[in-house]
């Protein structure tokens, strides 16, 4: 019977729930508030007294991590913020000023958080002048929709918040850049082949192998410019002027069987230092 009642219990009526507020363990903090101003910053109490406030107001910072939580930013990443919130609000709260702690706490922190989703909840950097526009525009549009009946322009947005067209343009594209798919991600549909295991970084094609041939002559420059004249010239016949070995070997006087030697061991040497392997067959 017992159980049964306190199942059925009402819950607590609003007047009761805020009758409850000094459960909370920041409630009643003014005096400890008080206490720690009162003591000097080098004093070994103040550091200690400094935690247990901090420590006591933290379920305040959760509180308010919470109800910004589901907004596209990791929840350890908003209850850091809003703790970090709460440090500031300690250390900056003055007990001779007469209010309560938490009047002068909630919107510290909250602006602490404010400011974290205005700075760093976008995925890619854009002025701060641009991320406020956006706002007063997501604010007016359905009202001004509201008001004219019709899809609106740009001109008509700038109007109403008196600033220029261009302005309204570049925070509209600005706004496309509040979020983004990762590479790694599936997309949800496939029209074109119905496979849904290919990401979107597979769609995006192959590696360009001419960055790799950058790569390969970047390394081999320096050793072209280290070569003998003779191997240079040879190298320079057969792959810039695009001679035969027979035409090469006429050009320099000796035999095609010579050119084909030459070139295979030029090559071979190359390859070996730009891959900074000991050439094989030297002598010790």
């Amino acid at each position: 019977m017992t159980a049964h009642s306190s199942s059925t219990e009402p819950a607590p009526s609003p007047s009761a729930r805020r009758a409850n507020r000094g459960r909370d363990p920041y409630d009643g903090i003014e005096p400890s508030l008080g206490e720690l101003a009162a003591l000097d910053p080098a004093d070994p109490h103040h550091a200690g007294l400094r935690d247990e406030i901090i420590g006591r107001c933290l379920p305040l910072a959760d509180h308010i991590a919470r109800r910004y939580a589901g907004r596209g930013i990791d929840f350890d990443d908003l209850q850091q913020t809003a703790r970090m919130g709460v440090v500031h609000a300690v250390d900056r709260f003055d007990p001779a000023a007469g209010t309560k702690f938490v009047s002068f706490a909630v919107p510290t922190v909250m602006g602490e958080v404010r400011r974290y989703f205005r700075d760093q909840s976008w995925a890619i950097r854009v002025p701060r002048r641009l991320k406020e526009l956006r706002g007063r525009i997501t604010v007016i549009t359905p009202l001004l929709m509201q008001e004219l009946g019709r899809t609106l322009t740009a001109r008509d947005l700038a109007i109403a918040l008196d600033t220029e067209v261009e302005e309204i343009t570049q925070a509209l594209i600005a706004s496309k850049g509040y979020t983004s798919d990762s590479l790694d991600a599936t997309p949800g549909t496939d029209n074109d082949s119905g496979d849904h295991t290919l990401t979107y970084a597979d769609r995006l094609g192959s590696i360009d192998p001419c960055y790799i041939l950058l790569e390969d002559a970047a390394a081999v420059r320096p050793l072209l410019a280290q070569l003998p004249r003779g191997d240079r010239r040879i190298l320079i016949l057969r792959y810039y002027d695009n001679r035969t070995q027979q035409e090469i070997a006429a050009t320099i006087g000796c035999s095609q069987m010579q050119v084909s030697r030459a070139l295979a061991r030029i090559l071979t040497t190359l390859r070996e230092q730009a891959l900074d392997e000991p050439a094989t067959g030297q002598a010790a």
